[in-house]
């Protein structure tokens, strides 16, 4: 009897094949839901702060973000971490906009910190940097005036006598986080000046140095004039006659809490140290914060004869009017006062 041939199964796969297919699929789904949790923008559409602290594990700052909504699972960022490594750096962070998780992460690696901004411009004093400090929400006028009092000790090797870093919270434009105290801020502006002063090569006579060059300061915004006014001012010392400049008798008013937002006559009778009328030589200390200009231009005055000087024009920002003798800076003056008269006529 002949045998049948056996007829082979086509088209079943085996079980083998089919594990891999739906592993396979798996795999896909797992993938793209990986996609989606990494480079899906998710997050606030309005203003949070997370603040991540020192030392403080991927695990943790993860949750974080996730409880804080920022991220939409914590699985995301650790899932980015595990490809990308990288140091987690601590700090505030503020996050305002959807983000994916990993513009999220690379952030925090680059230690893109919030902060805010602090601009001093040159010949601010304490008073005007407290009430920018204010406004920039780092504390208050008063808390700043009295904390940098007491940190004299920051410049006792440059200015043993000082009774305030007046003069030393060099001008720039800074960035503190929102934690920053008073201290801390007066601080990074002692150190700031530290540095110009070391590019100058300031070394000595520091507190005449830096005295001298707050007059200037106060005296004109105009470069060239620097060297100028310094100049006469030390033309004056030099002669033993009074320096009469009205930024330092305002000083002496604030600081005696007196200052009525113009200068009048009777305030230039107005005995306190500051006032250069009624004394001679260099007022007690700084009355402002000086910039590099006005430092340069103290430590090396123009060699010039000049005793006086006037504003040339009404302008503010305008140069001034040189004198050598009395006759010569009286015309100045008539100069200027008619310019002043025709400006207030039109």
């Amino acid at each position: 009897m002949a045998r049948r041939k056996q007829k082979k199964t086509r088209g079943n796969p085996s079980g083998a094949a089919r594990l891999l297919l739906v592993a396979f699929l798996l795999l896909l789904v797992v993938a793209g839901g990986a996609v989606w949790l990494v480079y899906t923008p998710y997050g606030p559409h309005r203003e949070i702060f997370v603040d991540i602290a020192p030392g403080a594990s991927a695990v943790h700052i993860g949750r974080q973000l996730e409880e804080a909504g920022v991220i939409r699972s914590r699985f995301g960022f650790y899932l980015v971490r595990w490809l990308s490594r990288g140091k987690l750096l601590a700090g505030e962070y503020r996050f305002d906009h959807p983000a994916t998780v990993d513009e999220v992460y690379t952030r925090i690696v680059r230690g893109d910190v919030y902060t805010v901004a602090v601009v001093i411009p040159e010949g601010a004093t304490v008073f005007d940097i407290g009430a920018r400090i204010q406004q920039a929400g780092l504390g208050t006028k008063q808390q700043f005036v009295r904390e940098q009092a007491r940190l004299v000790g920051l410049i006792a090797d440059l200015d043993p006598g000082a009774k305030s870093l007046e003069g030393y919270l060099f001008p720039d434009t800074y960035r503190f986080t929102r934690k920053a105290t008073t201290a801390q801020i007066a601080a990074a502006m002692v150190h700031q000046f530290r540095l110009a002063a070391a590019q100058l090569g300031l070394k000595e006579n520091v507190h005449a140095v830096v005295t001298m060059a707050s007059l200037v300061e106060r005296e004109t915004a105009v470069n060239a004039d620097r060297p100028l006014v310094a100049s006469v001012f030390q033309n004056r010392l030099d002669r033993k006659m009074p320096l009469m400049t009205d930024p330092s008798v305002i000083y002496g008013l604030e600081l005696a809490g007196e200052w009525r937002g113009a200068i009048y006559q009777s305030d230039l009778k107005r005995n306190t140290p500051y006032n250069t009328y009624l004394h001679a030589g260099l007022p007690p200390g700084p009355i402002a914060n000086p910039g590099i200009r006005s430092l340069r231009a103290a430590m090396h005055p123009a060699r010039t004869d000049y005793l006086y000087f006037v504003a040339a024009d009404t302008n503010p920002q305008g140069q001034s009017h040189f004198s050598a003798t009395l006759e010569e800076h009286a015309r100045a003056v008539a100069g200027y006062r008619s310019a002043v008269k025709k400006a207030g006529a039109r």
